[in-house]
C-alpha cells in the first residue's frame, strides 16, 4: 500500500465520521437516546483517532538521523496502536459504561423518528467510508479476504481505518435496531442494551487491531507474498550461486531487506562487487519500497 492510498482512506474515514458526529451529537441531545449518545462518542473517538494517525504519518516521513539511523517509520505503529488503546476505552469501555447506567434508570427516548433518520444517514455515510477504504485495499490486495488482509497487512494505518469503519457500520446497524425496538415495544431497556452491545463490538475490534499492531511493533518481517518475490528474484539471477538467508523487517512504508548468498564469481574482488551491486540495483528497481538494503557476500551460511 503507497503512502498516498493510506492517506486518502484516513481522510475519507474523518471526514465522513465528523459529519456522522454531529448529526448523532444532535440527535443524542434531542432524543435523549443512550444507544445514539454512545455512537456519537464513537464518532468522535474516531475523528480524533484519525487525527492520530495523520500526525504519525506526518512524523514517519521525518529523514534519518544519528539517533534514528534506519529513520521514523516505524513511529506510525506507535500512533496506530495508542488509536486502539482509545477505541478500547474512549469508544468501548464508555459506551458500556452508558449502557449499564441506563438500565439501572431507564427513561423513555424523544423523538424517536429523529434519531432512525440520522442513524439511517450514518449508515450511508458509513458505508462510503468502508467502500473507500475497500477500494484502496484492493489496489495492493485484489483477491482474498478482508480478514486475510487484515491479518497479513503491513500497513498499520490502513487496517485501523479498516477496522474501525467495519465496527462503526455495525454498530450503527446496532443502535439503529435497538432505538426501533424502543420505539415499538416502548420498552426504553432496548436502547441501553443496545450501548452495551455497541461497546462490546467496538472493544473487540480494539483487541484485533492491538494484536495485529503488537506484532509491527515488535518487528515484523515483510508481507508473505513480498518476503516470496524478493526471494525468488535474488534466486533467480544469474550472479547468485546459493541463498543462505533473507531478512526483512518493515519499517512503516519502507522495508529493510538482508541478504547472505554465494556469488557465482569468486576468483576478482572487483567483479564480485559489481555482480552484488547489479543483484542490489535489480532487488531496488523491482521493489522501490525498500529503503535499506544490505548485501553479504559468503561462502558457507
Amino acid at each position: 500500500m503507497s503512502a498516498d492510498g493510506s492517506l486518502r482512506a484516513v481522510l475519507y474515514a474523518l471526514a465522513a465520521n465528523f459529519g456522522i458526529f454531529v448529526a448523532k451529537a444532535v440527535a443524542a441531545g434531542v432524543t435523549g437516546s443512550t444507544s445514539m449518545l454512545a455512537e456519537a462518542i464513537h464518532s468522535f473517538a474516531d475523528c480524533g483517532n484519525q487525527g492520530l494517525l495523520l500526525r504519525g504519518m506526518r512524523e514517519a516521513k521525518r529523514p534519518a538521523d544519528r539517533e534514528h539511523p534506519l529513520g521514523y517509520g516505524r513511529v506510525v505503529y506507535f500512533w496506530a496502536f495508542l488509536v486502539a488503546v482509545l477505541l478500547f476505552t474512549v469508544g468501548g469501555a464508555f459506551s458500556i459504561y452508558e449502557g449499564v447506567h441506563k438500565l439501572s434508570s431507564p427513561a423513555p427516548i424523544a423523538w424517536p423518528g429523529v434519531a432512525i433518520g440520522v442513524l439511517a444517514i450514518a449508515v450511508i455515510l458509513e458505508s462510503f467510508s468502508l467502500a473507500g477504504c475497500v477500494r484502496e485495499i484492493r489496489k495492493v490486495f485484489p483477491r482474498g479476504s478482508l480478514w486475510r488482509y487484515f491479518r497479513q497487512s503491513r500497513d498499520s494505518e490502513l487496517i485501523v481505518v479498516l477496522g474501525e469503519d467495519i465496527a462503526a457500520l455495525a454498530g450503527l446497524v446496532v443502535a439503529l435496531l435497538a432505538v426501533l425496538l424502543a420505539w415499538i415495544t416502548g420498552n426504553p431497556v432496548f436502547d441501553a442494551l443496545g450501548s452495551i452491545v455497541v461497546g462490546a463490538l467496538l472493544i473487540l475490534v480494539a483487541i484485533l487491531l492491538s494484536i495485529e499492531i503488537k506484532a509491527m511493533i515488535t518487528g515484523q518481517s515483510a508481507e508473505p507474498v513480498v518476503e516470496s518475490q524478493i526471494r525468488a528474484l535474488i534466486v533467480a539471477r544469474p550472479e547468485v550461486g546459493d541463498l543462505f538467508s533473507l531478512i526483512t523487517l518493515q519499517l512503516g512504508d519502507g522495508l529493510l531487506v538482508a541478504v547472505k548468498a554465494r556469488m557465482r564469481e569468486a576468483r576478482s574482488a572487483q567483479a564480485l562487487i559489481d555482480d552484488v551491486n547489479r543483484v542490489e540495483a535489480a532487488v531496488r528497481s523491482t521493489f522501490p519500497q525498500i529503503a535499506w538494503l544490505f548485501f553479504e557476500p559468503d561462502d558457507k551460511a
